[in-house]
């Protein structure tokens, strides 16, 4: 007997930051705007509404960038406890029609609803109600995807943006994903789609007809992931259960650190900044790495790390001078941060170790 399908729901609020922006004052409403850093402190776009979007600006894009694209942009700094009170309303909302829910950002989730009460089980009118329920109770606009797994129900919530609903069906999965281009698949970004395009693929459809043997040759393990998503399979359970993999900070310098001694001499201050989040984070015991990250003026990146179990400031002295020399030139950035390991894990290990003093 086959499993029966699972009801999931990605959700995802409309140009989130700037939404929020525009709520709190409507003249904004209709005229290009980005939430972002200054373009004379070398900013970059956090978001930006559709009429900005209709310029070419996108996140992530640097503001002087935007800002040559469309000269009477609107940029607003970011307020983050606005937003962040705005999360805390949607999550409950999201919450309130299942527990099983994995947020994505502070706005975006999804959620397992096969065994929820709610809208005689219906995924689609539970979608439609909460969407209506974030305008109602936040003032923005959220659209969803409707699907019976996390993949196909992320590229649904996509379609009919901003303020639309996307359901496929299970007997409409087949179809709905041949004719994706394979940039759409997850984890494949643009190194990866320029490869299958050279290889002559261009859509999940033209992906089908490799084998699992000819996907694990050109791109090893991630092949069989490939060979899965092509054909709309994904089994990702929806979790609710998160587990931090990383404390950083980082700071964008104007102008640049013009050498090695004067990044060292921002040390103490990042590191202070570091342990104060640490702290917050209650992630002193899980450290198991620290690391250096370093952007330079060209916009060349590395990161430095080495195994310990605390953000020494020794160590990071010496990750910073390695991670330099790769460069050896004005820097634009440093981080420093700690990897974290599993909690449980390290639980057992601690006994293990103490067991054996």
């Amino acid at each position: 007997m086959n499993a029966p399908f699972r009801k999931i729901i990605h959700c995802d609020c409309d140009c989130f930051y700037a939404s929020v922006e525009m709520r709190d004052d409507p003249s904004l409403i209709g005229r290009p705007l980005a939430v972002g850093g200054r373009a004379n402190q070398r900013g970059v776009v956090a978001t930006c509404n559709y009429e900005a979007r209709a310029y070419g600006i996108h996140s992530a894009m640097a503001t002087a960038q935007a800002m040559k694209l469309c000269p009477e942009l609107i940029v607003i700094p970011p307020v983050m406890e606005k937003y962040r009170l705005a999360s805390r309303q949607i999550m409950d909302i999201y919450r309130s029609y299942t527990e099983l829910v994995e947020p994505l950002s502070l706005d975006e989730a999804y959620l397992d609803v096969t065994d929820s009460p709610h809208c005689k089980g219906s995924a689609t009118l539970i979608a439609q109600e909460i969407r209506q329920r974030i305008v109602d109770t936040v003032g923005i606009t959220a659209s969803a995807g409707v699907a019976p797994n996390k993949f196909v129900a992320k590229i649904a919530s996509d379609w009919n943006k901003p303020d639309g609903l996307f359901l496929v069906r299970p007997d409409e999965v087949d179809g709905f994903v041949a004719v994706l281009p394979v940039k759409k698949l997850h984890g494949v970004g643009k190194v990866t789609t320029a490869k299958l395009n050279g290889l002559g693929v261009q859509t999940c459809g033209d992906l089908r007809s490799w084998t699992m043997q000819e996907l694990g040759h050109h791109f090893g393990k991630f092949g069989e992931r490939l060979h899965d998503l092509c054909r709309g399979i994904d089994n990702r359970p929806v979790s609710n259960v998160h587990e931090r993999k990383s404390v950083s900070v980082e700071e964008t310098y104007t102008p640049d650190v013009p050498d090695l001694a004067a990044c060292l001499a921002l040390l103490p201050q990042l590191h202070t900044s570091l342990l104060g989040r640490i702290e917050r984070a209650k992630a002193g015991r899980l450290i198991i790495k620290q690391f250096v990250k370093i952007k330079f003026a060209d916009f060349h990146q590395t990161t430095v790390e080495c195994v310990g179990s605390g953000p020494a400031m020794a160590q990071y002295i010496r990750l910073m001078e390695t991670g330099f020399l790769r460069g050896n030139g004005p820097v634009r950035l440093l981080g420093l941060g700690v990897r974290l390991g599993d909690s449980e894990r390290l639980e057992q290990l601690t006994l293990f170790d103490e067991s054996n003093d």
